[in-house]
């Protein structure tokens, strides 16, 4: 550890969001600008300290995790630029998605799409492939246009269609593996407003009608109660207006009492007593009730997630999610599995990115979730046992196993991704044990 590190780095043990990954960093780094961050990758080098960059800690994976130098992005934030000719803004690395949702909400602009929280920073997000539902809109990721990263020798190098387009074709979903973030530059649109129906549907109903009902909304999804035949639906439309959003009191009562207070403790009721988690899933499957509201887009894409878990998600090619899904819900009627959490399933269209998990095909996700504490490893396994059967690719910030070979076989163009990393982090400056499983040395 050189003088210079001990004088401008505070250090102690780092934890992701669900406490499930800890690392202890020589070094914990806060660039302010461009310039100071190179000379921070010029020195880690010169140490031979590797060097992971880090944004809220919202991945369940060790994507982030490091001993070496461990760069925050907390000075890096706000809005470089917002260019209305092009559409486009500019955003600092490490601003969060919600800084950047209210900052473009006053400028009457917004994002196409977005996922269903909103803490992470935007480098964090478009890294790892943070995604919401849509039927024609992509992920975060997709709505990059250019962006600005320095590499392990200190070079910025400005990536976009035109400018270092190899580099922009991998950089979009990069994993930490190809250089620190610092800038990016994302396609906006005027903001508009979206109508969210939300109900209550049969699991039997909804995966019958799952094409249909992808098809006639512009973003669908849904929840599966484990141990029930219930599930909750919801569809988000655009909307030439009146804005109605939630009513104080029944919006506290559905996103804050219900999803989160009472959530919170049927979870932790169940952790105590596994026995009482499906007689909790039926109560819970049917607490939440049908409601309709309209707002701006981040108003009804995000919602507050308080309670903590840990979370596997698969992509699958979009015709086989019904298939697996069934399949999940076979597993666990007939294991010893209590599940307290709801399976996800979202959709997305297939996208340019060579890593992105909708790369090259429509594209169906199945997330599962535990509350944070209990054991997931039994029914992560099993889960990903259906999901890998049909060519699943996992969500890159989320628990998985799976390794470079697996990977490589599932991702046409990962000797793309793994020939720009040579190129760019030759000396693997960015790598860490993660890296080296997913990715390869």
């Amino acid at each position: 550890m050189t003088e210079t590190y001990a004088r401008t780095t505070a250090t102690g043990p780092w934890r992701n969001w669900a406490g499930n990954i800890t690392a202890r960093p020589a070094g914990i780094v806060s660039p302010a600008s461009v310039d100071e961050l190179a000379e921070t990758l010029r020195r880690a080098s010169e140490d031979g300290l590797r060097v992971k960059p880090v944004g809220t800690g919202h991945s369940f994976t060790a994507t982030a995790a490091t001993d070496g130098v461990l760069i925050r992005p907390d000075l890096l934030t706000g809005i470089r630029e917002i260019d209305r000719k092009a559409m486009t803004v500019t955003v600092e690395a490490g601003t969060p998605l919600k800084r950047l949702n209210t900052a473009l909400a006053r400028e009457g602009l917004s994002l196409t799409n977005m996922g269903d929280i909103m803490e992470q920073t935007v480098a964090g997000a478009t890294s790892t492939g943070t995604h919401g539902t849509g039927r024609d809109s992509a992920s975060i990721s997709a709505q990059i246009r250019a962006l600005e990263l320095v590499t392990a020798d200190g070079t910025v190098l400005t990536c976009s269609e035109t400018e270092n387009p190899d580099v922009f074709a991998v950089a979009r979903i990069g994993l930490g593996a190809l250089g620190v973030i610092t800038a990016i530059t994302f396609a906006v649109e005027p903001v508009f407003l979206l109508t969210a129906r939300e109900e209550p549907m049969g699991f039997d109903q909804v995966t019958a009608d799952f094409g249909q009902l992808v098809a006639e909304n512009e973003h669908f999804e849904f929840y599966w109660f484990p141990h029930t035949g219930n599930c909750n639906t919801k569809r988000n439309n655009r909307s030439s207006g009146p804005a109605a959003p939630p009513g104080k009191v029944s919006g506290w009562i559905e996103d804050e009492l219900l999803s989160n207070g009472v959530f919170q403790v049927a979870c932790s009721l169940g952790r105590a007593v596994p026995a009482a988690i499906p007689s909790i899933a039926r109560i819970s499957s049917r607490a939440l009730s049908a409601r309709t509201y309209t707002d701006i887009p981040y108003k009804v894409f995000t919602s507050p997630r308080r309670v903590r878990f840990v979370e596997m998600e698969y992509a699958l090619p979009r015709e086989a999610a019904v298939e697996a899904l069934r399949e999940v819900r076979a597993m666990v009627d007939r294991s010893p599995l209590r599940i307290s959490f709801p399976v996800e399933v979202r959709t997305a269209p297939a996208d340019d990115i060579a890593l992105s998990t909708a790369s090259g095909r429509e594209s169906a996700y199945i997330a599962v979730h535990l509350y944070r504490g209990t054991p997931y490893q039994a029914y992560f396994t099993a889960v990903e046992r259906i999901m890998t059967a049909h060519g699943g690719r996992p969500h890159w910030g989320k628990i998985n196993t799976r390794d470079a070979a697996y990977l490589s076989g599932v991702y046409p163009r990962f000797g793309e991704f793994t020939a720009v990393r040579d190129r760019l982090d030759p000396d693997r400056l960015f790598g860490n044990d993660y890296l080296r499983r997913v990715l390869g040395d």
